[in-house]
């Protein structure tokens, strides 16, 4: 680390701002450490001075750290937007509308846009009246499209309604969406009809962002015209601008099990393979006079001009800053290590944006980078072949080994897949995408030249073509990829200690990296032992939170049925809210029922779970516990049940007063599922304080687990 700085520097910036986000309400530590950080410091420097050579002081660089991590926890506290007193968070009256102006690129989805609003002044009833006051904040607005055009970066609107707090994840092990966007200070979200906004006037925010975002809709259009066919033109959108709506969800799929999802989202992967591309072209301009100034120039103005056509994606952003400072410090002519570039980088992208340190794209891409950049080259070396084609492939074979070994568990643990055929897929596509890439930007720039832009739209639809057959047929072998992997955050630190003890042991050959990995992996090993010993005993009932519709499972060992109403096309909303339950539990046998499939399909009932349905309700009985779903209580069939059930689960408005229950069910735990409506459900869980009936709603209390 002596020859690394800027690694201790990130390091203690990092401190600070993961103190910050885990114990903000712990304000005595950064006031302690900086205190002590100004002692040392003034201690080291006194310590120093009138003398000739000037020596680091253990203690100056100390409190120098100490000083850092204070630095961190503030410019968190200063990046949070619940700290400022006027944000929307804070505002207990009901807001009656507001204005905001759009400050990124909206995003096409299938039945609306998703767009995001920097709230400017709000009006709603105070003290003095119903007022327009200032307001701050921002909010995830879904406005319905029919018959609506895209919207622009830009727009003012003024917006009628109040937008809600986004929901925490109401089943267990569920993506947390709303701490995803806390981390962008985004803690609400509304839904628009057209009718409930009004387009005021453009003002962007940021000039150079609206010109990006220009940039990138002309982008767009012009690989509209060059790319006819919808797969390619969607793969080419994807990985040059970063827009996936065009992308279609199988092929998507077939990119996850492939292994290659990464190439679809614009990031340091791509920035990566420019810079590299472009340095191979170039390096005949190293040998002249003032070449490397000009080599220099050349690929500072396309890697910037390459984050002008993303519309300034931060991904692209923070991964242009990080190659940029590579490429300043080869120019100057100063020998800067590859990994204090690097910490360097993500140093002053920490100090820009501190919540950058969260997110799983800045989290990969700095891990893949700094894994090739110290584990690639020695990987290569160690393995030598006669044939240059061959030497080649085993190149390309060494990147995607060491990236995938440094990325993996962090994959596992973001999305619990792992593909089983990297090493085929992922040579091809580093291939590719090296053509593809410098392609589009030729495509681009020379876009209204006749004659040329239609070959390079040719060749740039041909080498999307290859790409996706190539991710698709490896996509089809059997077993592809290994899904419903689950491990927790310790697991992951655990297998990452493995990782780098195991490769100081390879390098340093020190026995105290040897213990170091043997003990962390039997660390996993145990804890993997203990969750599937667990899993194998449990049985678990739940009702589970899915908008609008029901979801009930029930759960043995490694197996679990759900009985839903749920259209077996709809995935999406499946692997949003139901997939990582499952995961989390163990469950490699699901079985899916349908509310209302005839109870004499037998074939689809495990043995230990009776059941009878009609059109009313569903009755069964599972390790001797009775389970009721009522579809409707209403009719000309008066049904009653004489015995008192366990759990009596209310689905489709069946229940709308409680005095239908009487005479007809008696039931120890009543569960409201979401497939009833809010307002109804509201007002009987109201109803229920004031008869002394105890119920749970998943709406507003998150998934019903029981275990037994």
């Amino acid at each position: 680390m002596k020859g690394n700085p800027f690694v201790r520097y990130a390091a203690a910036l990092i401190n600070g701002i993961v103190l910050y986000v885990y114990l903000p309400d712990w304000t005595v530590v950064p006031k302690v450490a900086m205190l002590a950080g100004l002692g040392l410091l003034l201690w080291g420097i006194r310590r120093t001075s009138g003398k000739l050579v000037k020596p680091i002081q253990t203690a100056s660089g100390l409190g120098g750290l100490l000083l850092l991590l204070t630095l961190g926890w503030g410019i968190s506290y200063q990046h949070t937007a619940r700290n400022q007193s006027d944000n929307l968070i804070h505002i207990t009256d009901t807001l009656r509308s507001y204005v905001g102006v759009i400050t990124a690129q909206p995003e096409e989805r299938a039945r609306t846009f998703r767009v995001e609003l920097a709230i400017r002044r709000g009006k709603w009833m105070s003290l003095g009246g119903e007022q327009w006051q200032p307001l701050s904040g921002r909010v995830i607005v879904y406005l319905d499209k029919v018959g609506q055009p895209m919207p622009n970066y830009g727009e003012v609107w003024l917006v009628s309604g109040s937008p809600r707090p986004i929901d925490p994840p109401l089943n267990p092990g569920e993506f947390d969406y709303k701490q995803y966007l806390s981390y962008r200070n985004i803690y609400h979200q509304q839904y628009l009809r057209p009718y409930e906004r009004t387009i005021l006037s453009v003002d962007p925010p940021n000039r150079i962002t609206y010109l990006a975002t220009r940039v990138n809709r002309w982008a767009d259009s012009v690989f509209t015209h060059q790319v006819g066919n919808r797969a390619e033109y969607g793969i080419v959108n994807a990985m040059i601008l970063g827009v996936r709506d065009d992308l279609d969800t199988e092929l998507y799929r077939a990119y996850a099990a492939a292994g290659a999802v990464h190439v679809l989202s614009v990031s340091g992967l791509h920035v990566g393979i420019l810079f590299l591309v472009l340095t191979f072209l170039l390096r005949f301009l190293i040998k002249r006079p003032r070449g490397k100034l000009l080599m220099a120039f050349l690929q500072l103005t396309i890697l910037w001009f390459y984050a002008l056509i993303t519309g300034f994606s931060p991904p692209v952003l923070r991964s242009a800053a990080m190659f940029s400072l590579l490429i300043v410090a080869n120019a100057s002519g100063r020998q800067q290590q590859f990994i204090n570039s690097l910490a360097a980088s993500a140093f002053f992208i920490l100090c820009f944006d501190p919540y950058a340190l969260f997110s799983a794209g800045f989290q990969l891409s700095y891990l893949a980078v700094g894994g090739i950049g110290a584990w690639q080259s020695p990987l290569y070396q160690s393995v030598t072949f006669r044939y240059k084609l061959a030497d080649k492939i085993w190149e390309l074979t060494a990147v995607a080994l060491v990236a995938q070994l440094i990325t993996f568990p962090l994959g596992v643990f973001y999305f619990h897949q792992f593909p089983t055929y990297f090493l085929l897929a992922n040579p091809i596509v580093i291939v590719m995408s090296n053509i593809l890439l410098p392609l589009a930007m030729a495509a681009l720039a020379l876009s209204g030249v006749p004659y040329i832009n239609e070959l390079l739209g040719w060749l740039l639809e041909k080498t999307a073509w290859f790409l996706n057959n190539a991710v698709t047929q490896t996509s089809a072998l059997p077993g592809a990829a290994w899904d419903g992997l689950w491990i927790s955050q310790l697991v992951m630190v655990l297998i990452y200690v493995v990782i780098f003890s195991g490769a100081a042991l390879m390098i340093t050959r020190d026995r105290v990296y040897l213990w170091a990995t043997s003990l962390a992996a039997l660390v996993v090993a145990g804890l993997t032992l203990r969750d599937d010993f667990e899993q194998t005993r449990q049985k678990r009932l739940a009702v589970h939170f899915l908008p609008h519709r029901t979801a009930v499972s029930l759960t043995d060992g490694h197996q679990s049925t759900i009985l839903t109403d749920l259209d077996a096309n709809d995935t999406r909303s499946f692997d949003f809210y139901l997939k990582n339950t499952f995961g989390q539990w163990g469950v490699s046998d699901l079985n899916i029922i349908k509310v209302g499939q005839s109870s004499s399909v037998e074939d689809s009932i495990p043995k230990r779970l009776a059941c009878y349905q009609n059109r009313s309700y569903t009755l069964w009985v599972w390790h001797g516990k009775t389970i009721l779903l009522v579809n409707q209580l209403s009719g000309s069939y008066h049904w009653r049940l004489p015995a008192v059930v366990d759990y009596l689960i209310i689905r489709r408005n069946a229940l709308r007063a409680w005095n239908q229950l009487d005479g007809r069910v008696v039931a120890r735990h009543i569960i409201f599922d979401d497939s009833n409506k809010t307002p109804l459900t509201d007002k009987l869980l109201a109803s229920a304080k004031e008869l002394g009936v105890s119920c749970y709603s998943v709406r507003q209390m998150g998934a019903y687990v029981a275990d037994l």
